[in-house]
């Protein structure tokens, strides 16, 4: 039974109300602030619950001291409510006032304890052992302090009532995006007889949607029931985490100005212009294992989006192990499907809308979807012998988005796709600070870096307002040996990033680097980090599509990040290229 607390969700009360219901919740738990504007009018607040098509679970009064008058007014409003649980908060049992539990019908009270407080009120409630009378559990109040799931087994709750699922210490946090060990959670109370409801109770302007509040519960509710046989759900059956096995291709959309100038940089990174789609005006560019397609039609969701956004990256396809169970698995989570005309001769892709309306589509080897490139597309008459630079594959996407999107993004991909991930860091922009968020499949085949910033006037600000909206903001190729790139670029005419001199001699001291070594790395504008025995080396161009650039970089000896402590000197040069 899926809940979610009015508490978490944005907007007046019959917002809360339709935004819930629309994002597939059946149940509500209304904070006691949300009655208290309806003056007691029961029947109304009732017609609204049930116009809304959903069930209040639970009644939450926020007060710390309770009279029996309010608790006899609740019994009353829930004589029409089947089964209802009034839950009051719990800092200190001995402040505890109950009425006559004998009189409030079939309604019941269940004590939610602060963890200071957690094993008195529980006593408490077995030591008056009445039917009406049970407890609730907020999973940030139980492991917020640090302590395992593993202690759930010595409360000894005789009567579980109600469960609210937070994540993050302070329970500010969805679901699998803090450090919170729900899942042990989870699957504790369901061995120890536990089939109520579960509901996602966070702080409202921590929550970015009501659409990922389902996401994150359905998703970690699907998870356990697979792993544990004895946890009953009323939930929907799902298909599992999506395997990802790389990224088969990135699409721009362009107009014939953008196009020329994003041909200009491909070129003097040694792409081969390779084939010509049959019926659109849709170029594919190839170096190793890098597919880069060039959409300039007039009609159609590129167009669109060019429309919208000027020239961004418009698509994303990836490949997984099952297309089609990947669009049920994302439609399942909330995501909804993305179809448009297909001509002929084409194939149906799979594909499905992404936060912020991107378009994402899914090839699989199962049919003819992995022959795309074969079955819609012409080979180039006019390819010429371009000696490759030795750019092998996608090392990493950029998505940067605004702050408040970047929890919607998150789940929307470790939710559908076997993928994990990182801390957050914090990036030094020379106008505040950008989140960035790692995440990865676990062979590394497809990573992705989520940045994002309050502050507008920040380098991924600034592309997040020019672009109306979230988006793409740079790509990085992988290579095998960066200096060796590094020189054939610069035959090439390729304008990298220029670094300026401090942060090499800053460099050569932190890492104790030989004269000759640094000389290497100056003269081609390229960065350095290092990590135990990993090394990491990056080289960017300068900026294009306002704000849009490419990386090229090297991993050696297994080095698992993105070059941190780089990005600060980076964002500062790119700054200044921007307002020159």
């Amino acid at each position: 039974m899926l809940c979610i607390s009015t508490n978490t969700v944005k907007g007046n009360f019959e917002e809360k109300l339709k935004s819930v219901s629309e994002s597939n919740f059946n149940f509500v738990e209304i904070q006691s602030l949300d009655l208290l504007k309806f003056q007691n009018k029961t029947e109304e607040i009732l017609d609204m619950i049930e116009s809304a098509n959903l069930r209040i679970a639970a009644f939450n009064f926020q007060n710390k001291v309770y009279s029996k008058k309010d608790i006899l007014l609740a019994a009353q409003f829930s004589i029409s409510i089947k089964s209802p649980i009034l839950i009051l908060n719990i800092s200190d049992p001995k402040q505890i006032v109950l009425p006559d539990l004998d009189l409030i019908g079939d309604l019941k009270i269940a004590l939610l304890p602060t963890r200071e407080c957690e094993s008195e009120t529980i006593q408490y409630v077995h030591k008056l052992n009445h039917s009406n009378l049970g407890i609730a559990l907020n999973s940030a109040n139980v492991l917020g302090d640090g302590t395992r799931p593993l202690r759930l087994r010595d409360l000894q709750i005789s009567k579980l009532f109600y469960v609210q699922l937070a994540d993050g210490v302070n329970g500010h946090l969805l679901p699998k995006l803090g450090e919170l060990n729900l899942q042990a959670f989870i699957k504790i109370l369901s061995r120890s007889g536990y089939y109520g409801i579960w509901c996602i109770s966070i702080k409202e302007k921590n929550c970015p949607s009501t659409a990922s509040a389902y996401r994150s519960l359905l998703n970690i509710l699907s998870e356990v029931s697979i792993s544990e046989p004895s946890a009953k759900f009323d939930i929907p059956v799902i298909p599992s985490r999506v395997p990802t096995t790389g990224i088969e291709f990135i699409e721009f959309a362009v107009d014939e100005n953008a196009s020329n100038e994003l041909t200009k940089i491909l070129l003097s990174m040694s792409f081969r212009k390779e084939r010509i789609h049959l019926n659109k005006d849709v170029v594919l560019w190839r170096q190793g294992a890098i597919n880069i397609v060039i959409n300039k039609e007039k009609y159609g969701y590129a167009h669109e989006a060019f429309e919208a956004h000027g020239a961004i990256v418009c698509d994303m396809g990836l490949r997984v192990q099952n297309a089609d169970e990947t669009v049920s698995r994302a439609k399942s989570l909330g995501s909804k499907s993305f179809i448009q005309n297909v001509g002929l001769g084409e194939l149906n892709i799979p594909a499905v809308r992404g936060v912020g309306g991107t378009i994402v589509h899914f090839i699989d080897e199962n049919s003819d979807l992995h022959r795309v490139w074969d079955i819609e597309f012409d080979r180039t008459n006019d390819v010429e012998a371009i000696q490759p630079i030795g750019l092998r594959r996608i090392d990493h996407v950029a998505q940067t988005m605004r702050y408040d999107e970047m929890q919607d993004w998150l789940l929307y991909y470790i939710s559908t796709f076997e993928m994990d991930k990182s801390s957050i860091v914090n990036v030094n922009d020379p106008s505040g600070i950008i989140l960035s968020q790692a995440i990865e499949s676990p062979e590394g085949e497809v990573r992705l870096n989520l940045n994002a910033s309050a502050d507008l006037n920040t380098f991924a600000g600034v592309f997040v307002e020019d672009k109306f909206g979230a988006g793409v903001q740079h790509l990085a190729f992988a290579t095998d040996d960066i200096f060796e790139s590094a020189n054939l670029l610069r035959v090439n005419g390729f304008k990298s990033l220029d670094i300026p001199s401090e942060y090499y001699e800053k460099t050569k001291k932190e890492f104790n680097l030989s004269d000759t070594f640094i000389a290497k790395l100056k003269k081609q504008n390229i960065l350095y980090d290092k990590d135990g025995n990993g090394e990491y080396f990056q080289v960017y161009s300068k900026n294009l599509f306002d704000g849009f650039f490419f990386e090229i970089v090297q991993r050696k000896n297994g080095y698992p990040g993105y070059g941190a402590r780089n990005a600060s000197v980076r964002l500062s040069s790119q700054t200044i290229l921007q307002q020159a």
